[in-house]
């Protein structure tokens, strides 16, 4: 594939003295230094984790049977903004 990339000056001397020292062609060597830096970038797998939970209570006052209400009011607010025509 034939694309135009846009290099920073110091990587393209770079690349350039690489060609030079190993005399090959520039985008020889720009090619397999992008390939050897996709290799190095791939994912390693994440180290597991646990998740430990504790056992936590409300504050006093604040009654759980009224989230459900909050967020259907909050729910109802958001649709009627949307509707409301714009000032």
């Amino acid at each position: 594939m034939r694309t135009t990339l846009t290099l920073d000056d110091d990587l393209a001397a770079r690349l350039a003295d690489l060609a030079n020292l190993e005399r090959k062609a520039f985008k020889v060597v720009v090619n397999e230094t992008i390939r050897r830096g996709l290799l190095e970038t791939r994912p390693v797998a994440a180290k597991p984790f646990k998740v430990r939970p504790f056992a936590t209570k409300l504050k006093p006052g604040i009654d759980p049977r009224g989230f459900n209400k909050l967020y259907d009011d909050l729910e109802t607010d958001d649709y009627l903004r949307k509707l409301s025509p714009k000032r």
